[in-house]
C-alpha cells in the first residue's frame, strides 16, 4: 500500500521544528468535499513485542559429539537441555509471558470521515485536520477532534480520510441547543496543515501546533500498521 511509503516521512516530522509555516501561493489547496461521523467498533491490539528469552548456559549436551549422537534418537525423546535449570527457567518465563499477552479486543469508538480533493499541482503527503462540533447556542463552545494522515494524494485526485477515535462528538451540549434543533451541533472539517512532496508546506494561521505536541508524540510512538492511514491526536 502506497501509504506505507509515507511512514518514514511521518517519523521524520521532528516536532515542532517542521511545524512552521512555509507558505504556498494558494493556501492549503485542499478542498473538503464531504464529511460525516458515525459510531462504530475498532479492534485494538495491545500486545507488545516479545523480548528475547534469557540465553541458557552451554551444557555437555550442547557439545558437538553429544549433539551428533542425538540425531538418530527416536521421535519424542526428551531434549536433555529441558531438564537443566536454565531450560526450566526459560520454559517458565515463556509460560508467564504467554499468560500476560493481551489479546486483540473490540471497543466502542467513533469513525470520522472526510473526503478531500487536491487542487494543487503537487502530491500531498501529509494532512493534519480536525472535525469540529459547534454548539449553536454558544458558538464559542467548540469540540475539536484532530487527526494526522499520510495520504500520498496526487494532483486533481480525491481521497477519503477515515480516522477512529474513542472520543465522541462533544463532551457537553447546551440545553438550549437540544430544545431548538434536531441536530444539537453544527459540524465542519478544517484543514490545519498540509505537507507537499516538493518539501513545501502550509499551515492555518490560527492553528496552534504546540497544543498537539504530546498527542503527536504519542501517535508516533508505535509502528503504523499496513492498512493504517490516520491516527487521532
Amino acid at each position: 500500500m502506497k501509504t506505507l511509503l509515507l511512514l518514514p516521512l511521518l517519523a521524520m516530522l521532528a516536532f515542532p521544528d517542521r511545524l512552521v509555516q512555509t507558505p504556498t501561493p494558494d493556501g492549503s489547496q485542499i478542498t473538503v468535499l464531504s464529511f460525516k461521523w458515525s459510531k462504530g467498533r475498532q479492534t485494538t491490539d495491545t500486545a507488545v513485542a516479545d523480548k528475547p528469552l534469557p540465553a541458557r548456559a552451554m551444557t555437555q549436551a550442547d557439545k558437538n559429539y553429544d549433539r551428533n549422537l542425538r540425531i538418530n534418537d527416536p521421535a519424542g525423546t526428551r531434549d536433555p537441555n529441558a531438564d537443566t535449570l536454565d531450560g526450566r527457567g526459560a520454559a517458565l518465563e515463556k509460560s508467564v509471558r504467554d499468560a500476560e499477552k493481551s489479546q486483540p479486543k473490540s471497543v466502542d469508538s467513533f469513525i470520522y470521515l472526510a473526503k478531500i480533493h487536491n487542487t494543487s499541482k503537487q502530491v500531498v503527503e501529509i494532512v493534519f485536520w480536525e472535525y469540529q462540533f459547534v454548539d449553536p447556542a454558544n458558538p464559542g463552545n467548540v469540540t475539536r477532534r484532530q487527526f494526522l494522515c499520510g495520504v500520498n494524494l496526487k494532483p486533481d485526485k480525491d481521497k477519503e480520510l477515515q480516522a477512529f477515535s474513542l472520543s465522541g462528538p462533544t463532551d457537553s451540549v447546551g440545553a438550549a441547543s437540544l430544545a431548538t434543533s434536531a441536530s444539537p451541533f453544527q459540524e465542519k472539517v478544517v484543514i490545519n496543515r498540509v505537507e507537499f512532496a516538493d518539501g513545501k508546506s502550509w499551515m492555518r494561521k490560527d492553528w496552534n501546533a504546540g497544543e498537539i505536541k504530546t498527542a503527536y508524540q504519542r501517535a508516533m510512538a508505535t509502528p503504523w500498521s499496513p492498512n493504517e492511514m490516520c491516527r487521532a491526536l
